[in-house]
């Protein structure tokens, strides 16, 4: 069987973004596992406006290149790790809007949720992008890491989180891994 392919999508576009240590510190993560092929899927990298499709998602109707194109990059993954700052206690709005230009691609899918933030270290835009990501059909693991802006960062904005911030993710990982599999299945039979 194809080994899973897992995408590390950052969630910001934003200049100056912290989205890029995070992420490299989990790629980093993520080079003592075989359990899957991770990728980073940058949106900075993809030129998409704000939703301008004619039809809903739902109806799998794609008229812009760069619509179809997102299509394609996103249907090829089984699983997805979102990493995801708090900006005004809720996800930034380029991810909504790349989670919105799709639905049948994030289907029967898994996802878990790296965050990062002030106060609580991102937890309420982990809780909107599971709400998000349930109507999407996308299975969320219950374990997520959470990074503080005050304690995981250090006075110049450096990324410095403490070791046990890697148990935390690998236990995330884990159960991603396994929801993925299964759901991996579940596509099988339904096609």
């Amino acid at each position: 069987m194809e080994r899973m392919k897992i995408a590390v999508v950052m969630g910001s576009t934003r200049p100056g973004r912290l989205a890029d240590a995070v992420a490299g510190w989990l790629m980093e993560q993520l080079t003592r596992r075989e359990d899957a092929e991770y990728e980073i899927v940058d949106l900075a990298d993809h030129a998409l406006p704000l939703l301008d499709e004619p039809m809903p998602a739902i109806m799998g109707e794609y008229r812009n290149p760069h619509t179809r194109a997102w299509s394609e990059r996103v249907a090829g993954f089984d699983a997805f790790v979102f990493v995801t700052p708090e900006y005004n206690r809720s996800i930034p709005a380029a991810l909504k809007n790349a989670l919105d230009y799709l639905y049948a691609e994030w289907g029967d899918k898994a996802a878990g949720i790296v965050s990062y933030g002030a106060d609580a270290g991102g937890a309420r835009a982990a809780e909107h992008l599971r709400q998000i990501l349930g109507e999407l059909r996308v299975a969320d693991v219950r374990s997520t890491v959470a990074f503080n802006k005050y304690v995981d960062f250090d006075a110049e904005h450096r990324f410095a989180p403490a070791p046990y911030r890697s148990d935390e993710l690998h236990l995330m990982l884990d159960q991603l891994v396994s929801w993925a599999a299964a759901l991996r299945a579940t596509r099988a039979v339904a096609r």
